[in-house]
Parts: C-alpha cells; structure tokens; sequence
C-alpha cells in the first residue's frame, strides 16, 4: 500500500505528451523559461536615441535591432525576435508634455499663460492671445442656430469697445510630440463663456486624431536622416 501511493506522488511529479487528433497536450501546464534581458534605458528626447545608437556603448548586444514608434510620444529600441520568439527592448524614448487640459474652459488668466507655454505661437495662436487678453468686461453671448459663432465684447482700441468674433475653428500646434521634430497643426473648437467669477475660455479637439499620424511619420523621418548610415530600420 506504501509502495503504491509512493510510486503515485512520483507519477504525479512526471509531465507526459499526449497526442490527440494531430494535436500534442501535456498531462501538466509546462512554463516556458524565459531569457534574461537588459532593463531598458529610458530617455526623453530623439537626440538622446540618436546619440546612444551612435556612440556604439552597446553595440555588440544589439546587432539587427529595430526602432519602433510606438505613437507620438513613445519610441523604443528593440531587438530581433529571441530564440525564446520574444523581443528585447533596449531604450525606451519618451517625449515632455505640457499638461493642457483640451475641453476644459480655464480662467482668461490661466489661458493665456498656458497658451502661451503650451502651444506654438502661430497666427491663430496670436489671434485668440490678442481677444483673450482684451476682453473688457464678462458680457459673453452665443448666436447663431449653428452652436459654433459666438462674439464677445473686447476692447478695441484706449477706449472704444466693440464685439469681435470668436474665430473658429482654429488651427493650432500644441506641444504634443518630441520637440526635435515640427509639431503638427490640427483643428481646435474655441469656446468662451461667462463663469462665475469671470470669462472663461476652452479648446475642443476636432480632427478626431489625425495629428498623432502625421507627429508619428515626422519623427520617423527625423530618425531616418540622423540614421542614415546606421543600418538601422524605422518603422511607424
């Protein structure tokens, strides 16, 4: 009786394949081991990426690698796929973002200083920077049967006072991608209301994303020319 419920316990301990129909199962779950690999070397700028594969600090460990553009704001360094069929990642670059709350209607104060830190000064930019900065009093009305048009009384003048129309839609650049690169316009919605302690200004996305292609196909082409005779592929 001992001797067969040893000889049990040490079955229990042996994995056996099976095959069924054409298909191999195991008696047990099997866990596959893993290789071990580098902790990636986490960064925040292109220039960095570019300065690090040049600098050849790593060379011998990852020959045939490949840069991936994850999105706009991320992109790694990875290797060919392992004898374990996975992948190493050697850097991983992530790029500074200003904090802008898009559909959130801010104070005229905050909204200029974040207008101005946030986005890129183009010609819209300095156009709703100039209506902001000149609003006379709280007098804000929306008309029109479309929700879009609006007019707010602004001060045109040392003392003339007149209404202006809001422009919209607008195009803008805000800081959303590596500075390295050129960052993308897309459409905003702008927005001004009456808050309780004042005027009230906001920015609605509108080009439901299409930036994030365009920044991800500008760093592409950033990397592309700064590792020209690298030998390294890019994809996005």
């Amino acid at each position: 009786m001992i001797k067969e419920a040893l000889e049990y316990l040490v079955n229990l301990g042996q994995v056996k394949t099976i095959e069924v129909n054409g298909q191999t199962y195991a008696t047990q779950n099997l866990n596959r081991i893993k290789l071990p690999k580098a902790t990636p070397l986490d960064i925040n700028s292109l220039t960095g990426l570019v300065d690090y594969i040049k600098s050849g600090f790593d060379a011998d460990a990852f020959n045939g690698t490949l840069i991936h553009i994850v999105d706009h704001s991320t992109v790694k360094l990875i290797s060919n796929i392992l004898n374990d069929s996975d992948r190493e990642t050697y850097v991983t670059a992530h790029a500074f973002q200003p904090q802008f709350r898009f559909g959130y209607f801010y104070d005229t104060e905050s909204f200029i200083i974040l207008l101005q830190s946030c986005f890129v000064q183009n010609e819209d930019a300095l156009r709703i920077f100039k209506l902001v900065g000149n609003i006379k009093d709280s007098v804000i009305r929306t008309y029109g049967d479309d929700g879009i048009t609006q007019s707010v009384t602004a001060k045109v003048g040392i003392a003339q006072v007149e209404e202006v129309p809001v422009p919209n839609p607008v195009k803008l650049a805000p800081y959303r991608t590596f500075v390295e690169v050129e960052q993308p316009e897309s459409k905003f919605v702008f927005r001004m209301r009456k808050g309780e302690d004042g005027p009230e200004a906001a920015l609605f996305e509108a080009d439901g994303g299409a930036w994030k292609i365009e920044a991800m196909q500008r760093i592409k082409i950033f990397l592309e020319e700064k590792l020209e005779d690298s030998g390294i592929k890019v994809i996005a």
